[in-house]
C-alpha cells in the first residue's frame, strides 16, 4: 500500500467487507465517522444493503455524494466475497467512482494494531480458519503509519503453515484460527494473541481511507474477489450434470 497522506476530512468512503461471520459496514463523512459490526455469514446478501442505506441515513449522506467505494476482497467465504464485490461494483458503476479493494486479513492486522494500541512497528500474523482443516494466512509489518506486506495471502494445511512460520518473529497474532485450531494450530509461542476481533469495521474504514489517500482506487471492472480456494460448492445445474454423468457411467 502506498504511503498515506492524511485523508481529506471532506472525503466520502462507504467500505464493507463481508468475507467472514460478521458483516462490517463503514462510512466516513465530513467530521465524522459511522461503523456497524452486525452478523454476516449466509445473512449477507439479504442484508447488507439494508445496513448500507441505514448508515447513510444516520450520516445525512447520499449515494451519489460517495467519493470511493471500498470492500473486503478476500480471502474468505466464496458467497461472501461475491456478495461485497457485486454490490462494490454495482454502486460504482452506477455512480461513476473508482473502488478500493481491501486486503481482508489486512483488517485482521489492523484490528489487533487497534487492540494493542500502538502506532510503533508492529509486526502481525493473521491466520483465518478457511475450513476443511485449512487456514488463510498473512504476515503483514506497521512501518512509518504504513501497512506492509511480508507475507501475502495465502491458503495453507497446519503443516505447510507450521512449516512457513517456523522461527518468525512477529509481535502479535490474529485471526479466527487461533481459537478454531487451538494447539494443534503450528504458530509461534511467544507472540500476544488477539483471537476475537474488537471492530472490524472501524479497521476497515481506516484501511479504505489509507488506500483512497494513496490513490488506490481502481476502476470498478478491474475490482475483483481474491479466491485462493477452487469452488467447492455446486450450482444445481451442475449437480445435476454430474448425476447424469455418473448414470450413463453406469450403464
Amino acid at each position: 500500500m502506498p504511503p498515506p497522506s492524511e485523508p481529506t476530512p471532506a472525503a466520502r468512503v462507504l467500505a464493507f467487507d463481508t468475507s467472514t461471520e460478521r458483516l462490517a459496514v463503514a462510512l466516513q463523512a465530513p467530521g465524522k465517522a459511522f461503523a456497524v459490526n452486525a452478523e454476516g455469514g449466509a445473512a449477507a446478501s439479504s442484508t447488507l444493503l439494508p445496513h448500507v442505506h441505514a448508515l447513510l441515513a444516520r450520516a445525512g449522506v447520499a449515494l451519489a455524494d460517495l467519493d470511493f467505494i471500498a470492500f473486503g476482497r478476500g480471502p474468505g467465504a466464496f458467497t461472501g466475497l461475491r456478495t461485497a464485490c457485486a454490490v462494490a461494483q454495482g454502486l460504482a458503476l452506477g455512480l461513476g467512482r473508482p473502488v478500493l479493494p481491501i486486503d481482508s486479513l489486512l483488517i485482521v492486522a489492523e484490528d489487533a494494531r487497534a487492540q494493542a494500541g500502538t502506532a510503533q512497528a508492529f509486526d502481525v500474523g493473521v491466520t483465518m480458519d478457511a475450513r476443511m482443516g485449512e487456514v488463510y494466512a498473512a504476515r503483514y509489518a506497521w512501518r512509518d503509519r504504513q501497512w506492509q506486506v511480508l507475507q501475502p495471502p495465502g491458503l495453507f494445511s497446519l503443516q505447510d503453515l507450521g512449516r512457513i512460520w517456523a522461527g518468525a518473529r512477529m509481535h502479535a497474532l490474529a485471526g479466527s484460527a487461533l481459537a478454531a485450531f487451538g494447539e494443534r494450530l503450528p504458530v509461534p509461542a511467544g507472540p500476544v494473541r488477539w483471537e476475537q476481533e474488537r471492530d472490524r469495521a472501524a479497521a476497515l474504514l481506516r484501511l479504505a481511507l489509507q488506500a483512497a489517500a494513496g490513490g488506490a482506487g481502481v476502476d470498478a471492472a478491474a475490482a475483483l474477489p481474491l479466491y485462493l480456494r477452487d469452488k467447492v460448492a455446486l450450482t444445481t445445474s451442475e449437480r445435476e450434470a454430474a448425476r447424469a454423468a455418473s448414470a450413463a457411467d453406469v450403464r
